[in-house]
């Protein structure tokens, strides 16, 4: 293993001496360098001939020739290596802001969708405000002209009322088709004591009518009297109708004149159909109807 290494440590030797000796040559102006080539190991070095000093010098500057152009070959490599160091660079410069030009685009992008939803949002928001005042505006205008329509009506309804309370009698006779069959303090064996108002007969079932506008302050049986309706009237004065067959007002009903109170009939104390109808001024004690009833237009 070692002669091995020695012979390849002597060949590189050889070769290297080989090139030294032509460059020495061309320096002396030779052509021709006598070596020794078939010379190996240590005896060689002693076939090495001796070198003049324009020999020596050519050698030197050959060698700092080979120096300087390797060194001339270092600093184009360096400087190949420094330019494709600096595209490198300037290429991941340039990565790096076009990265950052996107990421910006991107952002810039992210914040106009943004702006532009919030913008849709704030506008579907004043839309839905406005519809919504806009619909509570019109309900509000229906419900004021609705109740304007029910003020009208009741208005319209009150001055009919109005209108056929001062169309409607003030008064009127207790019945109608009637002949009178008893007067006021007339004697006769029908009665405990004398008649105390107006005989009004008339079919049975004929509507028995208040002579004024009033309020019911009895509507019920009254011994002789049978079925008995007391209405009180606005000056204090109370009308009473007896003997009827059915009422059709009720305690507290208000009535106007002509209002139906009940019908004629025979209940109590009768002989036949009628109505016994008498005038109490302030509820007390029964006057004669016939003056009262011309006093008030009527002639029964």
């Amino acid at each position: 293993m070692a002669k091995h290494r020695f012979s390849r440590r002597g060949f590189t030797r050889r070769n290297n001496l080989i090139g030294l000796t032509a460059a020495l040559a061309a320096a002396a102006g030779t052509t021709t360098v006598a070596v020794a080539s078939s010379a190996t190991g240590p005896a060689a070095a002693n076939d090495v001939p001796q070198l003049s000093t324009a020999q020596a010098e050519a050698l030197t500057a050959a060698r700092i020739d080979r120096r300087d152009l390797g060194s001339r070959d270092l600093s184009r490599v360096d400087l190949s290596l420094a330019a494709a160091q600096k595209t490198a660079v300037a290429n991941a410069n340039k990565q790096h802001a076009d990265q950052v030009a996107a990421a910006a685009t991107l952002t810039q992008r992210r914040a106009l969708a943004l702006a532009a939803a919030k913008a849709a949002a704030a506008k579907k928001a004043a839309d839905n405000a406005k519809a919504l005042a806009a619909a509570k505006a019109e309900a509000v205008a229906k419900a004021a002209a609705i109740a304007k329509q029910a003020a009208i009506a009741k208005q319209a309804e009150a001055a009919k009322q109005a209108a056929v309370v001062a169309a409607a009698p003030k008064i009127v006779l207790p019945t109608t088709g009637y002949h009178l069959t008893a007067r006021f303090n007339q004697a006769g064996g029908r009665w405990a004591h004398n008649h105390t108002g107006l005989d009004f007969a008339a079919p049975m079932g004929t509507p028995v009518r208040s002579v004024m506008a009033g309020e019911v302050i009895q509507a019920d049986w009254e011994g002789a009297y049978g079925r008995q309706v007391k209405v009180r009237h606005a000056d204090g004065t109370v009308t009473s109708y007896s003997h009827m067959s059915e009422f059709d007002v009720s305690v507290g009903d208000s009535v106007q004149a002509g209002s139906m109170v009940g019908r004629i009939g025979m209940t109590g104390n009768t002989t036949g159909p009628h109505v016994h109808f008498e005038v109490l001024p302030g509820g007390g004690s029964p006057i004669d109807p016939e003056p009262w009833l011309r006093e008030h237009g009527l002639n029964p």
